[in-house]
């Protein structure tokens, strides 16, 4: 350090020894003027050091100071640092600067490195921040491996490649691999945990290992000499994952150009073995308690299906991704008297092993009370009842219905369940009203044991859908909504019924996620053609569908123009419409409708329309002024013959038309 007296007003630099040396100037090359110092200062530093100077002398301040550079004989620069004061007379002119000089490249080299050290130490903790962030939301296994591997997970981890293995038994099961080349490890996707690896031996020892040279390896573990060449890495940590005084795996972090771990790195890379190993074993506690909670859940569903005449019938059930945590959803399919079946969709309240328990318990007795024969009504009575005296606090909704696949018929009651979803066999789909009850165990409690059946008509080829509510329910969105989905899915699935199931829960479980369990029953009546020289098509109408009269209309034109009858359109079209309308307005429930091709040689085209009213239709003489009365008058006047026929709980009203050219093939 050096010290200068700078003379404003004569423009004399005096430098005492000291200040030579730190300009490195010889006696003989400096003659006491400020200019003879740009020998050695580079001429930006120069010009950098002078305006300074200038802006403390013009802005009245009193000190000043600044870095700059000296370049040295030997060639070295040199980074020096000045500090001068500005001494004014008594009206504030400057006549002297006074100060000194130092040799400042120590100082700054230090800074220097500190900063280095600052920035590294910066970039170790975000590491770890986005690292810890990325597997705090991963819940299973393979959303551990996900947050490892995927896009942007090494530049995370600050390495170039990456290796995960699990400990199971007395092997190491590699997991995961992320980075070129590496893929070659899968080849030895199964070691044995005897150290003859260096990640197993890690793992044995409980010793991380850092090395600086993959290629020094080969010679103490011989296995893998077959793959140094191909790995495209010259350094890697070998990191044992420890949790809860437990090894349960190895990671390996590999490195393109690194040539030493300093004790910083080396701790980074400990820290990071760390979180993986938390998250792993979080991670593998889930899995295990989910497998535990799916094996519980399917013990309690029926283990088979049994097979069903004249129909088809596809059951799916998916567990919600939530641990233990498993729900009481559940489905059923009971084999009835008089080639009946019963289906039952379910929910228990909660979503926790004691909802599950009582699901299989609920489960079992209504199969035992519906096998027995009693109506449905009778049967979520019972249901209801045998809840409410489980001494339990839950609850349980449920839609049960008989179908009768050789008629069709449909027995339905639910109870504060999700009516059924039927798709009809021109594609349309609708919600009939199925009247309900309570839920189970509520109505007991509140003394109302009311379950009203709604009876519903099944034509052939038509599907029912029924669901629990995890399969429309969406957070944040209406009900109404997911219900519109599940009926926009099913419209554009296909027919069969269990093509249907699986398209159902690619659509919409996966979509809405796994917030809820969901349990799925599709039931779809076999289709009835009739033959290529005796076609038949069906169609229920509705009572509460404005559209179906007119859908059927045009269902009846399309299959006579398929079949070759056109001709007779007008008149088929007259007298159903006066036969639908008669049972829509009479009788209590929709009707069905099915028109037929009698076979050769009587080439007669034949129309069903079937209701749920045992009063017969009468013909009646109306009167001038008469507004109704005449339905009967105007098909006994285009048909050449009709009639009434008994059907169940029910009747047949039809009628004939003679064709008269030859009926083409329904193909």
């Amino acid at each position: 350090m050096g010290s200068f007296e700078w003379d404003l007003d004569a423009g004399t630099l005096d430098l005492d020894a000291a200040g030579m040396a730190v300009f490195d100037l010889e006696p003989e090359e400096f003659d006491g003027t400020p200019e003879a110092l740009g020998l050695r200062l580079p001429g930006a530093d120069g010009e950098r050091l002078g305006r300074s100077v200038v802006a403390a002398l013009a802005a009245g301040g009193e000190t000043y100071g600044g870095y700059f550079t000296v370049h040295r004989r030997d060639g070295r620069d040199q980074w020096t640092h000045t500090q001068g004061r500005v001494l004014r007379d008594a009206d504030g002119h400057p006549y002297r600067i006074v100060g000194i000089v130092r040799d400042a490249t120590a100082e700054l080299a230090q800074a220097v490195q500190l900063r280095k050290l600052e920035s590294a130490r910066a970039q170790q903790t975000t590491i770890v921040q986005r690292t810890t962030d990325a597997l705090s939301r991963a819940v299973t296994v393979d959303d551990v491996t996900a947050a490892l591997t995927g896009a942007g997970a090494l530049e995370r981890l600050g390495a170039d490649g990456l290796a995960l293995g699990l400990v199971e038994g007395g092997t190491m099961k590699m997991i995961a691999m992320s980075g070129e080349s590496l893929e070659v490890l899968g080849e030895r996707n199964l070691t044995r945990m005897d150290g003859s690896l260096p990640l197993s031996r890690a793992v044995l020892t409980r010793q991380a290992r850092f090395v600086t040279s993959l290629s020094a390896l080969g010679e103490e573990f011989p296995l893998l000499r077959d793959y140094l060449g191909r790995i495209h890495y010259s350094a890697a940590a070998y990191l044992p994952l420890i949790a809860q005084a437990r090894a349960i795996g190895g990671l390996v972090l590999f490195y393109r150009s690194r040539t030493e771990f300093s004790p910083e790195e080396r701790n980074l890379c400990l820290g990071l073995a760390g979180i993986v190993a938390q998250s792993l074993q979080r991670a593998l506690l889930f899995d295990q308690e989910r497998e535990f909670a799916t094996g519980l859940q399917a013990a309690m569903l029926p283990r088979r299906i049994p097979e069903i005449t004249g129909g088809e019938i596809a059951v799916r059930y998916h567990a919600a991704w939530s641990g233990r945590e498993v729900g009481g959803d559940w489905y059923d399919v009971i084999s009835l008297p008089r080639d009946r079946v019963g289906i039952v969709v379910g929910d228990v309240q909660g979503h926790d092993t004691h909802a599950a328990a009582i699901m299989g318990q609920l489960r079992i007795a209504l199969r035992a009370y519906a096998g027995e024969g009693h109506p449905p009504s009778t049967v979520l009575a019972r249901a209801s009842r045998f809840l409410a005296e489980l001494d339990t606090e839950r609850f349980a909704t449920c839609m049960y219905a008989q179908v009768d696949l050789a008629t069709g018929g449909v027995r339905a009651v639910r109870a504060g369940h999700l009516g059924p979803l039927i798709r009809h066999t021109d594609g349309r789909t609708g919600w009939p009203n199925v009247r309900g009850g309570l839920p189970l165990g509520l109505a007991t409690l509140f003394a109302q044991e009311e379950f009203p059946e709604t009876r519903l008509d099944l034509v052939p080829g038509e599907t029912l859908v029924l669901c629990t509510d995890g399969l429309v329910e969406e957070p944040g969105t209406a009900i109404t909504q997911g219900m519109e989905a599940l009926a926009h899915a099913v419209r554009s699935g296909p027919q069969e019924a269990g093509a249907l199931a699986d398209h159902l829960s690619d659509r919409l479980w996966e979509r809405w996620g796994s917030g809820d369990d969901v349990a799925l029953l599709v039931l779809r009546r076999a289709p009835d053609p009739g033959t290529h020289r005796a076609p038949r098509i069906h169609q229920y109408v509705h009572q509460a569908d404005p559209e179906g009269l007119s859908e059927a209309r045009y269902a009846l034109r399309q299959a006579l123009r398929d079949w070759g009858v056109s001709e007779l359109a007008d008149d088929v079209e007259l007298a159903a419409g006066e036969l639908l309308v008669n049972a829509l307005l009479h009788t209590d429930g929709g009707a069905v409708l099915t028109m037929e091709v009698l076979p050769e040689p009587v080439r007669r085209i034949r129309l069903w329309v079937k209701d749920r009213s045992s009063v017969w239709p009468r013909r009646r003489t109306p009167g001038e002024a008469a507004t109704t009365g005449r339905g009967l008058l105007l098909v006994d006047a285009v048909a050449t013959h009709w009639g009434v026929e008994p059907r169940g709980d029910g009747k047949a009203v039809w009628c004939e038309f003679a064709a008269e050219g030859r009926p083409r093939s329904a193909g």
